[in-house]
């Protein structure tokens, strides 16, 4: 091959259109919002009742009681076109960022071009995804066509030793709002439960291989299944945020990604440094002049909470982990998942060339974080994280109800009794 790659343009045509109409919504909402202020300057009522003043103390009780049924109307109407603004405005934000990354890839795959000047050059960090395969699995697909918002929800596996943490995972979910998840039971009686609770619940296919896992497997081992499960969502060109059970949500995190990259994980780091990488120096005194080797250090992704989007380099890395896992007895699938990540190219290996980005370590929390850092300091107690994974510890669920305590029922004591780590 001589290095040329020719790519099929890709047309900008529907987000410019989509676009235009949020924007015509938005402007619709905001006119609607200014005549409302021009016709009313000092209230809905203020025209009115300024013109009542005097004989506001005749009022009958029944006049009175139309005014605050007009009022309550008023102040109803004016929180639903709030909303809407707000959720226009979410979806402009969508658009313009797929537009973005759509524009990267045309510069990427179309025409071979030169280098810019110096300082302006960007490599491609958003792959393209891939062409959604409905044949993979038809009535997965038709249960994602129906559940997904902008071809991306949450997924979690579950079975019945995880019950109760199941319950406060979906019971926050469904408190903020979030109306794109799905529960992938591994056995009937987590399938009813779900069910029960109107918890949107997907039971795959008999697989006697994956089964038996799923209905007596320890945590490792289940979520060492997320690998093979999660490849048919990609298959069917849908980006999953998949999520442990044993987490908070506290704020809608679609609103918080950036899409740009294969894979975006938290972290299992408690710092800048930890979180996002840093200059570790080993020093080797024999070695005399040449006694300090640089290394580059970083902690982990955790492969219980990231955003995966439905690329090959994706595909290739869930693939990688799930033949390395049934391959390797004593292998633990987050380890597994991050050499798979960031190990380059060496003699006899192929690095996986995935791009990947690392998640505010704030925003995205872990419980080291919080019980180590967060939960002693005035300032960070204020900060409303996006989710708070009980990673750390091994009291998850004593500890997860303790956390809806602190930041949901607004108990500042919650969190007091607890070590900084585990007993055991």
């Amino acid at each position: 091959m001589d290095g040329r790659r020719e790519w099929p343009p890709i047309r900008n045509t529907s987000h410019s259109a989509a676009k235009s109409r949020i924007l015509m919504a938005v402007s619709v909402v905001v006119s609607l919002g200014c005549l409302f202020v021009f016709l009313y300057p000092h209230g809905f009522l203020s025209s009115s009742s300024s013109q009542q003043v005097v004989s506001t103390k005749c009022e009958s009780p029944e006049r009175l009681n139309e005014l605050k049924m007009e009022y309550a109307e008023a102040s109803k109407k004016t929180a639903e076109l709030k909303k809407q603004v707000e959720q226009l405005t979410e979806k402009l934000r969508l658009s313009e960022q797929g537009k973005k990354h759509a524009e990267k890839q045309v510069e990427a795959f179309g025409i071979r071009r030169k280098a810019g000047p110096f300082g302006t050059v960007k490599g491609l960090r958003t792959n393209p995804t891939v062409v959604p395969d409905e044949s993979v699995n038809p009535r997965l697909s038709i249960v994602l066509e129906n559940l997904a918002v902008e071809r991306e929800l949450i997924v979690a596996l579950a079975n019945s030793n995880v019950k109760d943490l199941l319950e406060i995972w979906f019971r926050n979910i469904k408190r903020i709002g979030i109306p794109n998840y799905l529960v992938v039971a591994l056995d009937e009686e987590t399938a009813r439960y779900c069910e029960l609770n109107d918890v949107p619940v997907y039971k795959r296919d008999p697989d006697e291989e994956i089964d038996s896992i799923g209905r007596t497997g320890i945590n490792h081992a289940v979520s060492g299944l997320k690998f093979r499960i999660l490849r048919e969502f990609l298959q069917l060109g849908y980006s999953v945020l998949l999520s442990d059970i044993d987490i908070l949500f506290l704020r809608n995190p679609f609103n918080h990604l950036y899409r740009d990259s294969d894979v975006e994980s938290m972290t299992d780091g408690h710092g800048n440094m930890t979180a996002y990488g840093y200059d570790d120096v080993f020093d080797e005194p024999g070695m005399g002049w040449a006694r300090y080797a640089h290394t580059m250090r970083i902690w982990v992704y955790n492969s219980g909470f990231f955003y995966i989007r439905p690329t090959f380099p994706s595909i290739e890395l869930l693939d990688r982990v799930a033949v390395r896992l049934a391959r390797e007895q004593n292998a633990w699938d987050q380890a597994v998942f991050n050499e798979e990540l960031f190990f380059p190219s060496h003699p006899g290996y192929e690095g996986l060339y995935a791009s990947r980005r690392t998640m505010d370590f704030y925003l995205f929390m872990n419980s080291k974080v919080l019980f180590k850092t967060v939960r002693k300091d005035a300032t960070l107690r204020k900060f409303s994280p996006v989710i708070i994974h009980i990673n750390y510890h091994p009291n998850k669920l004593e500890r997860m109800k303790a956390v809806e305590e602190f930041y949901v029922n607004g108990n500042r004591d919650a969190l007091n009794d607890f070590p900084d780590g585990s007993d055991r």
